[in-house]
């Protein structure tokens, strides 16, 4: 029986997210910004780190739960989840530090779409070659 190894990771995701957007909360609390990024970097650069975490995760967890359901073994699914979470890491304590390029956000960016390619590859083995072994079998 395999595991629940995307809960695990979308477990860990989401305490991140939370530490996220609890620091978007506390810089919209100190500048008074309700709606927006306010005129200060940090609450922009604070807003920015939380988005692109909502917009890369989703489609990491899903690809990863669906490598689950077709059993790819819990191995490649492990090495996803680790890349995604250690990438997000790296983002989130590289994107408030620095204007411009910085190690956390360079490395933290490759590792998640790192993450995403191989599920992505991963799938498409599963779905299509996988399925012609089988159709042949």
């Amino acid at each position: 029986m395999q595991a629940h190894i995307t809960l695990f990771y979308a477990s860990l995701l989401g305490i991140l997210f939370i530490y996220l957007s609890y620091i978007v909360v506390t810089f919209r609390r100190r500048e008074r910004v309700d709606i927006g990024m306010g005129e200060t970097q940090g609450m922009s650069r604070s807003v920015r780190a939380q988005g692109n975490f909502a917009e890369y995760v989703p489609l990491a967890l899903i690809l990863m739960l669906a490598l689950e359901n077709m059993q790819a073994p819990g191995m490649l699914v492990h090495v996803v989840g680790s890349l995604l979470l250690a990438g997000r890491i790296l983002h989130a304590m590289g994107f408030p530090r620095k204007i411009g390029p910085s190690f956390g956000r360079v490395w933290g960016t490759a590792l998640t779409w790192g993450a995403i390619v191989i599920a992505s590859l991963a799938g498409i083995y599963y779905t299509v070659i996988a399925g012609l072994l089988l159709a042949f079998n």
